[in-house]
């Protein structure tokens, strides 16, 4: 038996690949594209450009329409089928389909991980309610049936990460919306569907290293990562079996000395140092499961330590200071730098072992001043942003205060060398003071500029290939202030120009 006719069966292949792809990403529209054809609205189809989901987009309405149409057709044929089962793909494509249309009803449901029993119990079992139909059909029950405890798992985290990224990474520059892709991926992989069906229950397993330069936002991105983790759910007690949101633990390594270091991270027992007066539990053994423990500035890391550490990452066990007593870490560690790590290893001060443990999934920040070059709009938003947070209200015409202060005062072109951090504490003084004073720039002790110092290693034949493209490609784009217009001068490609840039030498030149 045939569950779709051809131009359902169509559908249901265009539905079944949006359901599993990266939402940040413009396969997402190319599949609600294919899906809808001549009904698809091109007006307000890429809603990562305006910064969130007020509400269900247009194209979403129809695509939800026309998947309970079909999905009814189906289910009424599948009744109908006399017990013939139908083939494989036509089934997995049926469930495909039911599972966006669950999402859409049930996947955005107010709720916490640690909420009262009584209303987890309630959406679920509105969620059993509105599947029961389509997956319960005589004295049948469909393999989804069976995995409705992880599908309400599955979206409550998806939910979460769709709130998380957006809340945690503002901005509609291309620059943005990448760096929002590139979150999604670090949650739930670029194959969602495998994520489904086996790797939510391994993902602590994987370190995601986040690089970019100083005042980028590094912890936000970790924020949205840790605070984003799968959640089982238990169909017995009807709850979640924790919260992730009381579990994120950050540790900024570079503002501490490597003993209190140690025994943040992995504990004390009394006596082990000087203070030492009582045993200490670490956040490696405080973290639980569903925890994540963020090293920020792990470049800073004292040898000895990142020896204990690279244990860590290897067997997940570690040793509180001062005893032999094996202990086993379960949570998710994430790890920021802001300094080449290669140029670390390469001089001796970072272990290579302990990079190539840490960067199995990397994250790279863009600075700010490619995120205006991309769209200098992003600016207006970002202030949005940051005065939102302290005037509420009366942030619009705040915003539109401190924008015309800076297009006064610092130019349009400013280049921002602290990145969002500088332009957040811009927005505070002129709020305040109606003023903002940058710090000077970097004094080149040695008198050489950047485009001396690659002259001069040019001559002295010191750069490979790589390098020498690298540090031109950066000097070209401070120049023109564009991806597009370095490519057309340089005659290469834009994303190779994107690669190469370098925010570090960028932030010199700024």
């Amino acid at each position: 038996m045939h569950l779709f006719t051809p131009p359902e069966r169509r559908f249901a292949e265009a539905v079944s690949r949006l359901v599993y792809c990266n939402p940040f990403l413009p396969e997402r529209i190319e599949h609600e594209r294919a899906a809808l054809q001549e009904e698809f609205d091109e007006r307000n189809a890429d809603w990562n450009l305006q910064g969130g989901i007020s509400r269900r987009p247009p194209n979403v309405l129809v695509l939800i329409d026309k998947t309970e149409q079909v999905l009814e057709r189906a289910r009424d044929r599948l009744a109908a089928s006399g017990g013939s089962a139908p083939a494989d793909e036509e089934l997995a494509l049926y469930e495909d389909l039911l599972v966006l249309l669950l999402f859409d009803r049930h996947g955005f449901g107010e709720i916490q991980p640690s909420a009262a029993l009584p209303k987890a119990a309630v959406l679920y079992e509105a969620l059993l309610e509105s599947a029961a139909p389509y997956l319960v059909i005589g004295t049948r029950k469909l393999p989804l049936w069976d995995q409705m405890p992880h599908m309400f798992a599955c979206f409550f985290q998806l939910r979460n990460g769709f709130q998380n990224i957006f809340n945690y990474i503002i901005g509609v520059s291309h620059s943005a919306v990448e760096l929002r892709a590139a979150v999604w991926q670090s949650i739930f992989t670029h194959d969602m569907r495998r994520y489904r069906r086996m790797l939510y229950k391994r993902m602590a397993d994987y370190t995601t290293l986040i690089t970019g330069p100083s005042g980028t936002g590094k912890e936000l991105v970790a924020r949205a990562i840790g605070l984003s983790r799968y959640i089982a759910f238990d169909p017995q007690a009807r709850t979640f079996a924790g919260d992730s949101a009381e579990s994120f633990f950050s540790l900024h390594l570079s503002a501490l000395s490597p003993t209190l270091i140690e025994s943040e991270l992995f504990g004390h027992k009394r006596g082990s140092f000087t203070g030492a007066v009582a045993d200490r539990a670490g956040w490696l053994e405080v973290c639980p499961p569903l925890g994540t423990v963020f090293l920020d500035e792990i470049g800073d890391l004292d040898p000895a330590i990142q020896v204990k550490l690279l244990r860590v990452l290897q067997s997940r066990t570690f040793s509180r200071l001062g005893e032999t007593e094996t202990r086993q870490f379960q949570g998710k560690i994430l790890a920021a730098a802001n300094q080449d790590l290669s140029e670390q290893i390469r001089n001796g001060r970072f272990r290579e072992d302990l990079y190539y443990r840490l960067c199995s999934d990397i994250i790279v920040l863009p600075s700010l001043a490619q995120r205006l070059a991309d769209d200098p709009d992003e600016l207006r938003q970002l202030i949005l942003h940051l005065v939102r947070r302290t005037v509420g209200e009366d942030a619009p015409d705040v915003s539109s205060e401190v924008e015309n202060w800076i297009a006064e005062h610092l130019g349009m072109n400013y280049a921002w060398p602290g990145n969002i951090r500088e332009l957040e504490q811009c927005v505070r003084n002129v709020l305040i003071r109606k003023q903002y004073h940058p710090p000077r720039a970097r004094s080149q002790s040695t008198g050489v500029g950047p485009n001396q110092s690659l002259a001069a290693d040019v001559l002295q034949g010191n750069l490979t290939v790589d390098e020498l493209l690298r540090r031109y490609c950066t000097l070209v784009y401070a120049q023109t202030g564009s991806y597009e217009a370095t490519a057309r001068r340089l005659k290469l490609d834009r994303r190779t120009v994107k690669a190469k840039v370098d925010p570090r030498l960028l932030e010199q030149i700024a």
